[in-house]
């Protein structure tokens, strides 16, 4: 889609933080060819959240405006660890894990980049093929003392952490990607910022133009304080089903609403604005605003029909106080209805351990009754279980 330079520029400052420089990407902009847009996930964990998709979101409007994505899959970086951020060491990954994480990346991120403008690619390409010797030449390019300005670094080192020496290779190796991939730009959470200017440093000295640097938020999660985390129970992960999305964006707050529009939704600012004033002065109520949020996430990962019969099970369950239609169900043998057997095997739980804390918090439930016990038998005859706010199992005990 071609635009004028400056309808450009505001598409690319939505939401985003941090430029530089912003005189660069003007400059690369007026040489009227498709810019290679940079950014790089290590993939640590299977599972992508709604904090990961801000990157994404950005990098599908570079993709709007005529530019190619290189979507970096950190299959290398992966192995070393991302010290950003972190007051110890990060465990390695196996390359076995790393691999097995990249390739459920390879199917979550086309649910919001195109595939024709976007160039999958993976350190290990290059990174595979390094000699000692070319670890030495590449180390020697930074030195210990302007490691030691990174924050966490110096964090750490003031405090008598250890820092690993193979944490320094970090910042180095995804510089070097820069090189690698002749990137004209690269993406990064606020917390990457030292890494992205390192890439820089890197291509000047290789006499290559410097990528320019866009930073952007990180993406608080339902509690609206702490980033979205699954380790802290806040997060939307863009794979789980349709009613459990649905339900959790609606229990954001009427202010996060608008941080997350701002960074995830396609609509355009002007709109969401409007949106704004509407609730401001009392002619939209902020449920109605929530609901074309949480309607547009939930389909953009599940599709327009799955959305909207989230939407009206939500309206069913929590307007309604009815059940849910597309309840999962259950059938046992009495002699196999413990609690926490009957939720682990409908596949709300993962363990007993998690049935057992979910217990302790009262948020499992039979009719309004909380069941405390993970050895509860349920007894013969059918059962609604209610976990947590928003989903439902349906039992049947046999025998």
């Amino acid at each position: 889609m071609q635009t004028d330079l400056e309808t450009s520029l505001a598409l690319i400052r939505r939401g985003s933080e941090e430029i530089i420089e912003e005189s660069e990407l003007t400059a690369k902009l007026k040489q009227g060819r498709p810019l290679r847009i940079k950014a790089g996930f290590d993939p640590t964990a299977p599972d992508l959240h709604l904090g990961h998709t801000v990157l994404i979101q950005k990098l599908k409007h570079f993709q709007e405006l005529g530019h190619q994505v290189l979507f970096l899959i950190g299959d290398f970086t992966g192995m070393i660890g991302d010290p950003s951020g972190k007051s110890e060491t990060r465990v390695s990954l196996t390359r076995e894990e790393v691999v097995a994480n990249a390739e459920t990346y390879k199917r979550q991120i086309f649910k919001i980049l195109d595939p024709d403008r976007t160039e999958l690619m993976f350190n290990s390409a290059w990174m595979d093929k390094f000699t000692a010797y070319d670890f030495v030449q590449l180390c020697s390019k930074y030195t210990v003392a302007r490691m030691l300005e990174r924050d966490d670094f110096h964090k750490r080192f003031e405090s008598n952490r250890p820092i690993s020496i193979h944490e320094f290779l970090y910042p180095l190796v995804q510089g070097y990607d820069s090189i690698a991939m002749r990137a004209d730009l690269e993406l990064g959470g606020t917390d990457q910022k030292f890494n992205l200017l390192v890439g820089r440093t890197l291509q000047r000295q290789e006499n290559m133009e410097p990528q320019v640097i866009l930073t952007m938020p990180i993406l608080e999660g339902l509690d609206g304080v702490q980033k979205m985390s699954k380790s802290l129970g806040n997060y939307v992960a863009i794979e789980e089903p349709a009613g459990d999305m649905f339900g959790k964006l609606m229990s954001i707050s009427d202010d996060l609403m608008f941080r997350y529009y701002e960074l995830l939704s396609d609509k355009d600012m002007a709109e969401v604005h409007g949106l704004k004033q509407d609730m401001d002065q009392g002619r939209k109520h902020p449920k109605e605003i929530k609901e074309e949020l949480a309607m547009e996430i939930t389909a953009k990962f599940h599709g327009a029909s799955a959305a909207q019969q989230a939407r009206e099970d939500f309206a069913r369950v929590f307007s309604q106080h009815e059940l849910p239609s597309d309840m999962p169900e259950v059938e046992v043998e009495a002699d196999q209805a413990d609690l926490g057997g009957v939720l682990v095997r409908s596949g709300l739980c993962q363990s007993k351990g998690e049935v057992k804390r979910l217990c302790r918090q009262g948020a499992v439930s039979e009719d309004g009754r909380k069941l405390m016990d993970v050895q509860y038998a349920l007894p013969r005859g059918e059962h609604v279980l209610k976990v947590g706010k928003r989903r439902f199992v349906r039992v049947v005990v046999r025998g």
